[in-house]
C-alpha cells in the first residue's frame, strides 16, 4: 500500500521524517495536487464547485481547464459575481492533510525543505525530525489589495527585533521575517481586487510567479515557492484606482471572465442559497414565487438602467439583502397585526429600497433624481416587465374597441372611486379592500389558473400596480402604502391645485 492509499487517521499516526519515508511519501507540487484531485472528482461525477449557480457551462469549465493546465488564475468580473467564493472552494481540491516540518516558518515539505530553519532541524535530527499535519483549510490564505499594502506585508523584511534577540548580524538570512506569500508555501494564495495594489508592489510578484525567487532588502534568496495563485479583479476600463501592470498579466496563466446570472431562475437559486432568514421568518413568512421574481427583476432593471453606472455593475448582494429586507417587512406586519403567519405582498417591495440605494452606483442623471427615486423607478420597471408575463399587454389592449380586459377596472376608478392599500393592513382588511374593485378578481381568474385564494389576492394587487405602471391607473405613495385611483382625475385633484400661485390660475 502506497502513501496515497493511507486513510486520514493512518496518516496522522506518522510523526517523524523516518516514518514518512517508510510510508513511501513523495512530494508533489500543489498544482499537480489540484490537477490530480480534480481528475478524480470529474471521473466520479462529483460537483467540484458546489453552490456556484449559472457558471456550469461558462466559468467553471474554464477554471477546470486552468487547473488541468497548472495555471495561476485571474478571475475578472464586476462586483458580486462570486469570484472570491470560487477561489475559496478550490480548497476542496486539496489533500485532506499534508506533512510539514514541525517548527518551520513556511510549511516546509520534510523531503524538500526551503527555509533555513527547516534545513537546520533536519540536519540536526535526521529521520527523527518531528512532523505535523497541515489541514487543507489551513493552506488557504487571502489578502485584500489596498493602497497601503507593502512589499514587507507580502514578501517580507528584515526584522531588527529578531536579529537582536537571536544575536545575529544583518547579513544572516535568519533575521528575515517572511511575509504572507512565503508563509503560504504549498497552499492557495488569493489577492482580491488586484488593480488596487500599487504598481510597484505588483512588480514584486514578477519573480515569484515566473522564476521562483524573492528579494528582501540585500538578500537574494532562491526559494522556489510552491503556490497556487488566484487573483480577482474588476474590469480595468472603469476603475480609477489602478490597473494590473502588463508584465504581471503576462505571467498569469489563465484570465477567466465572470458574469451575472443569465436568467431570473438562476438568480433565485443564488438568492435563496445566500439569504439569511431566521427560523421564524422561514416558518411564518410566505414569499410567493411572483415576489421572488420581482426582487430578481429589480436587479435586471438596474443593470440596464440609464440612471445606473453599468460599468460599476450591480452586485448579486442587492437581491440577497433585498430578499432579507422583504421578509423582514412582511414579518414586521405580522408582529404588529398579531397574525400567526403572513404572505409577502407587492406593497412590501417598498421595504427593499434601502437595499437598492446602497448597492447601485448612479451616473450624473441618477444623482440628480436621487437614489430613493431611482430605487422606486427600478421597482416600477420590474413590475411593468413581469406584468406581461401574466396579463395581456396594456399597450395592445388600448387599441381594442371591444374585449378590453381592463375596461371594467378603469371605468370603476374613472367614476371617482379609489382604494388605499396599506402595508400594515391585516390580511382581512387587505382582501376586503381588493375585493371592492369590480372585475379585478375575474381578471385574475381569466388569466391565471390553479392558484389558491391567498395568491389570487396577491395577483389582484399586482394587477393594480401593473396597470399603474402602464399609465392606466394612478398610483400615489402614501406614508404607509399606496393609493390607487383614476389617472385623469388625479391630474386635476385639489392637492395639485394647491401647488399653483394665484397668478397662474
Amino acid at each position: 500500500m502506497s502513501y496515497f492509499d493511507l486513510a486520514h487517521d493512518e496518516l496522522l499516526k506518522i510523526n517523524t521524517l523516518g516514518e514518512l519515508k517508510k510510508a513511501g511519501y513523495k512530494p508533489r507540487s500543489i498544482k499537480d495536487e489540484l490537477r490530480e484531485n480534480l481528475i478524480i472528482k470529474l471521473r466520479n461525477k462529483e460537483d467540484v464547485f458546489e453552490g456556484i449557480w449559472g457558471y456550469e457551462e461558462t466559468v467553471i469549465p474554464e477554471i477546470e481547464r486552468a487547473i488541468l493546465s497548472r495555471h495561476n488564475i485571474n478571475l475578472l468580473g464586476l462586483r458580486g459575481q462570486a469570484k472570491t467564493k470560487i477561489a475559496r472552494q478550490m480548497v476542496k481540491l486539496l489533500d485532506s492533510v499534508i506533512p510539514v516540518v514541525a517548527g518551520s516558518e513556511m510549511n516546509d515539505d520534510p523531503m524538500q525543505p526551503l527555509s533555513r530553519k527547516a534545513k537546520d532541524l533536519i540536519a540536526e535530527h535526521g529521520d527523527e525530525t518531528p512532523i505535523f499535519w497541515l489541514s487543507r483549510e489551513e493552506r488557504y490564505s487571502e489578502k485584500l489589495a489596498t493602497p497601503d499594502v507593502s512589499v514587507a506585508d507580502l514578501i517580507g523584511d528584515v526584522d531588527p527585533i529578531k536579529a537582536a534577540s537571536l544575536k545575529l548580524p544583518y547579513s544572516d538570512e535568519r533575521v528575515i521575517h517572511f511575509g504572507i506569500i512565503p508563509r503560504s508555501h504549498r497552499g492557495i494564495f488569493v489577492i482580491n481586487e488586484l488593480p488596487d495594489l500599487q504598481a510597484r508592489i505588483q512588480v514584486s510578484l514578477f519573480n515569484i510567479l515566473q522564476e521562483g525567487d524573492i528579494q528582501i532588502r540585500g538578500f537574494k534568496l532562491r526559494l522556489p515557492l510552491d503556490i497556487q495563485f488566484v487573483f480577482t479583479a474588476n474590469p480595468e476600463d472603469y476603475t480609477n484606482r489602478g490597473s494590473i501592470v502588463t508584465p504581471l498579466k503576462d505571467r498569469i496563466g489563465s484570465q477567466i471572465i465572470t458574469h451575472y446570472p443569465k436568467s431570473i431562475y438562476i438568480s433565485k437559486h443564488i438568492t435563496a442559497q445566500e439569504a439569511k432568514l431566521s427560523v421564524d421568518q422561514q416558518q411564518k413568512v410566505v414569499i410567493p414565487e411572483l415576489i421572488k421574481d420581482l426582487v430578481e427583476q429589480v436587479a435586471v432593471e438596474a443593470r440596464q438602467s440609464e440612471y445606473v453606472d453599468v460599468k460599476s455593475g450591480v452586485s448579486a448582494r442587492l437581491t440577497i439583502t433585498a430578499f432579507e429586507n422583504l421578509a423582514s417587512t412582511a414579518e414586521l406586519r405580522r408582529l404588529k397585526s398579531g397574525e400567526d403567519q403572513v404572505t409577502a405582498r407587492i406593497g412590501d417591495l417598498s421595504g427593499i429600497i434601502p437595499s437598492i440605494t446602497g448597492k447601485v452606483e448612479l451616473v450624473y442623471e441618477g444623482e440628480q433624481e436621487g437614489p430613493g427615486i431611482v430605487a422606486q423607478n427600478l421597482i416600477g420597471k420590474a413590475i411593468r416587465t413581469q406584468f406581461t408575463e401574466y396579463f395581456p399587454d396594456p399597450e395592445q389592449t388600448r387599441k381594442l374597441k371591444e374585449g378590453n380586459p381592463y375596461k371594467s377596472l378603469t371605468e370603476w376608478f374613472g367614476g371617482g372611486n379609489k382604494i388605499d392599500l396599506l402595508i400594515n393592513a391585516s390580511g382581512k382588511d387587505y382582501k376586503e379592500t381588493l375585493e371592492k374593485v369590480p372585475g379585478l378578481k375575474k381578471l385574475i381568474e381569466d388569466n391565471i389558473k390553479d392558484i389558491g385564494e391567498t395568491e389570487k389576492h396577491l395577483f389582484m394587487e399586482f394587477a393594480l400596480h401593473g396597470l399603474a405602471e402602464y399609465s392606466m391607473l394612478s398610483k400615489k405613495q402614501l406614508i404607509g402604502g399606496h393609493s390607487f385611483g383614476d389617472l385623469l382625475s388625479s391630474m386635476f385633484s385639489i392637492d395639485d391645485f394647491d401647488k399653483f400661485e394665484d397668478d397662474d390660475i
